[in-house]
């Protein structure tokens, strides 16, 4: 497989996983994915050269097993991207946003688990494979870690920002591989994970639009390609201009 570019991406069944699968198979890459859930059979052919495996990151032993199943299928195979997208944003039964003081500490760490420590532990597990390809790690951050959002939670939020601090971590630490490592903040995406509330959101957002998942895609496939081969340490808002204000 040393003729074809390969990334890694998490959280892949739906939404902006979804739309960055299609986008780096619409390149030609070959795409290893994994979900909680199976893949739909209708997002890639079968008899491709793609893998999806069923995982859930923000389990310990689940995480471990997805990093050896991966590393055992790549084999001696370069890496040359990693997407870390898989993620959780709880709400409270009646869908409200769960702050400071009403979310139980044990909602706080299932959401650091799969929203932190997953990318750090992936990054990690994979470092060899990205060394042999010089590639690159994208961690999806949000705009909720640089600002008090209206809907997302607390947890979240947090979460996001300690990600953008890891990525710049990440960033340095990994150059020493010749791996680049780089973020993209989402703003107010069109996907399952929107509040059906984030309408009123449009007028704070200078292209008067929701992004779509292919915006996102499209950010995360630049900072993997080799258009931004000198870029390490950044974070892409894709947010319309919202975060201007």
């Amino acid at each position: 497989m040393s003729d074809i570019k390969t990334v890694i991406l998490t959280g892949a069944s739906r939404g902006i996983g979804h739309a960055t699968a299609k986008r780096f198979d619409d390149a030609g890459w070959r795409v290893i994915t994994c979900s909680r859930d199976e893949v739909p059979v209708e997002r890639l052919a079968t008899d491709s050269v793609h893998r999806h495996m069923v995982a859930d990151l923000g389990d310990s032993e689940s995480l471990d097993n997805f990093i050896a199943e991966a590393n055992e299928f790549l084999g001696d195979d370069q890496l040359h991207g990693l997407v870390n997208n898989a993620g959780v944003s709880p709400k409270t039964e009646f869908k409200e946003r769960l702050g400071c003081l009403n979310a139980d500490f044990d909602v706080w760490r299932e959401v650091f688990e799969l929203n932190f420590f997953a990318p750090l532990r992936l990054g990690r597990g994979f470092a060899a494979a990205l060394h042999r390809g010089s590639g690159a790690v994208v961690n999806v951050t949000s705009i909720a870690g640089h600002r008090v959002h209206p809907f997302a939670g607390s947890a979240y939020a947090t979460s996001k920002a300690a990600l953008s601090a890891l990525t710049r971590e990440m960033a340095a630490e990994f150059a020493h591989l010749s791996v680049r490592v780089n973020a993209v903040a989402p703003g107010e995406i069109e996907t399952a994970m929107l509040s059906p509330e984030t309408e009123v959101m449009i007028p704070r957002i200078p292209l008067h639009r929701l992004g779509l998942p292919a915006d996102v895609a499209g950010a995360i496939y630049f900072l993997c390609s080799d258009d931004s081969a000198y870029v390490s340490g950044t974070e892409i808002m894709v947010a319309g201009g919202q975060h201007v204000f």
